[in-house]
């Protein structure tokens, strides 16, 4: 009986942790709201900052569309290297001037791992939800 609850308990315990390191697009869709003032993401429109269509796998400071906006910072990160694959994006939108510091945006950083994950797996949905 207590090596069946173990077990139960392992396997919520993992299932728990995959689903926070996937995301949920439907829940990213939620929490990206907060970033719609600034950002797009379904459509290739920049706002104040760039459009977040294609972001995962993109050089950080490269949307053609936005390259005369750019901070000398953001484009200094992409010359460095900067790729915005799952971990820089965690890294950046927990604290954006950590990850770049002297860039323009003015949003402080998510909190919550939980919404950083579903803002990732939104922004890497495609159709989006």
């Amino acid at each position: 009986m207590l090596r069946a609850v173990s077990s139960a308990s392992l396997l919520l315990i993992a299932s728990s942790i995959c689903a926070h390191a996937g995301g949920d697009p439907v829940q990213g869709k939620h929490v990206f709201n907060r970033c719609m003032a600034c950002h797009e993401a379904a459509s290739d429109r920049d706002k104040v900052g760039p459009h977040l269509k294609g972001v995962v796998g993109r050089t950080a400071g490269t949307a053609e569309s936005f390259l005369g906006h750019y901070s000398e910072a953001m484009k200094n990160a992409g010359a460095g290297g900067l790729v915005w694959d799952e971990a820089n994006l965690t890294e950046y939108l927990r604290a954006p001037k950590l990850k770049v510091p002297g860039n323009k945006m003015a949003f402080g950083g998510l909190t919550n791992d939980d919404d950083i994950a579903n803002v990732i797996a939104y922004l890497k949905a495609d159709p989006k939800p």
